[in-house]
C-alpha cells in the first residue's frame, strides 16, 4: 500500500506543477495608449501579489497561505503562481512602469503604457 500511496503522491506533485504553470488563464487587450492585462487570481490576497515588468516581460508571482485543512485533491486553485507573459508590444523605452493594477473579485487587471508611435532606425 505504501508504494501506491507514493504514486498517488507523485501524480499529485505533477499535477499541482502543471497548474501552476498553466494557470491562471490570461487575456491581454490593446487599447489606446497601452495594453490591458486580465489575470484571473482567485483566493489570493491583494498583499501576496507582487509585479514586475522588464521590458515586455511581466512577471506575476503570488502565493496564498494554506487555510489549516487537509487537502486531499489541488486541481483548479492552486497555492502558488508564477507566471511569466510576453506582451506583444514594448512598453515605452524610456520608461518601465504598469501605470495601474487593481486586483478585485479574484481578477487582477494590470494596465502597461505603450508607445503610441514606433521609431526610425536608419540603415547603414
Amino acid at each position: 500500500m505504501g508504494l501506491v500511496k507514493e504514486v498517488v503522491k507523485e501524480i499529485e506533485n505533477r499535477s499541482k506543477e502543471f497548474y501552476e504553470f498553466v494557470l491562471p488563464p490570461v487575456d491581454i487587450h490593446l487599447e489606446e495608449g497601452g495594453i490591458r492585462v486580465v489575470i484571473d487570481m482567485p483566493g489570493f490576497a491583494k498583499k501576496d501579489i507582487e509585479l514586475n515588468l522588464c521590458g515586455d516581460l511581466l512577471s506575476v508571482r503570488a502565493q496564498r497561505e494554506p487555510a489549516g485543512l487537509d487537502t486531499i485533491v489541488t486541481s483548479q486553485r492552486p497555492g502558488r503562481i508564477d507566471k511569466k507573459i510576453r506582451l506583444p508590444i514594448q512598453g515605452r523605452p524610456d520608461e518601465e512602469r504598469i501605470e495601474s493594477a487593481r486586483y478585485a473579485d479574484g481578477v487582477l487587471t494590470v494596465v502597461i503604457p505603450v508607445a503610441s508611435d514606433g521609431r526610425n532606425i536608419p540603415v547603414d
